[in-house]
């Protein structure tokens, strides 16, 4: 598996544990906002995978998972069986991925590849290719959701609830869902690169937290597990 990058120890990609987070080159899908645009052509320099796993050898005690993401890890090809591999070591593995393909994830939850899903639910349906890009499809997103549900792993959906939605556009997504174990709405920032045609959408004011906040009582009543 190509990786581009890495955390080596990280207390916030995992819920509840120390991780080291692996990042693999290349996505379907150009969201104006990425915080990892870098990695987006897939032309990022490579680690060596060997010195990667023989890291992760060595953090046996002292890490507990595994995050996989990107870009986007389902565009690489050997996913499952690098999985696999890491099987030994014994941490949980936990998948970042955009939902872009659900046949991907049915296979990983058919052996049993990951402990944790999270799944990126990018804009209301309607609005998904001005957001992401032309090669998006929400179909699969939601497929891919239900999928999850579907198996009974553990996962969450994330939203990075950006200047251009409105409180409408927010409840549509919530509607959009079916019920999930874990619906997160993330602050959006400023990413440090973009592209030269979006500083427009890229310089809006964020939503403030005492927004936030008051969004999550809003969507609870669609989705009852949401936070912030």
């Amino acid at each position: 598996m190509l990786i581009s990058g890495w955390v080596k120890s990280s207390l916030v990609d995992y819920p509840g544990l120390i991780s080291c987070v692996l990042f693999t080159p290349g996505c379907n899908y150009n969201c104006f906002y990425c915080h990892n645009r870098s990695l987006i052509d897939g032309s990022h320099a490579l680690l060596n995978p060997h010195d990667v796993y023989a890291f992760l050898a060595q953090r046996i005690g002292l890490l507990d998972g595994i995050v996989i993401t990107g870009g986007e890890p389902t565009l690489q090809t050997d996913l499952q069986a690098y999985i696999a591999a890491l099987k030994p070591l014994k941490f949980k593995i936990k998948l970042d991925t955009n939902g872009s393909a659900p046949n991907i994830v049915r296979q990983l939850l058919q052996t049993g590849a990951c402990d944790y899903y999270a799944v990126d639910f990018k804009a209301p349906p309607m609005r998904y290719r001005e957001i992401c890009g032309p090669e998006a499809n929400p179909a699969n997103v939601l497929k891919t959701i239900n999928l999850l549900l579907q198996y009974g792993v553990d996962f969450e959906v994330r939203t990075t609830v950006l200047p251009q939605f409105s409180d409408s556009d927010l409840l549509c997504m919530a509607q959009s869902l079916p019920i999930v174990p874990r619906y997160v709405l993330n602050r959006y920032r400023k990413p440090e690169k973009y592209l030269p045609c979006d500083q427009d959408r890229i310089n809006q004011k964020p939503y403030s937290q005492d927004q936030l906040s008051a969004l999550v009582a809003t969507l609870q009543c669609s989705q009852p597990n949401v936070q912030t």
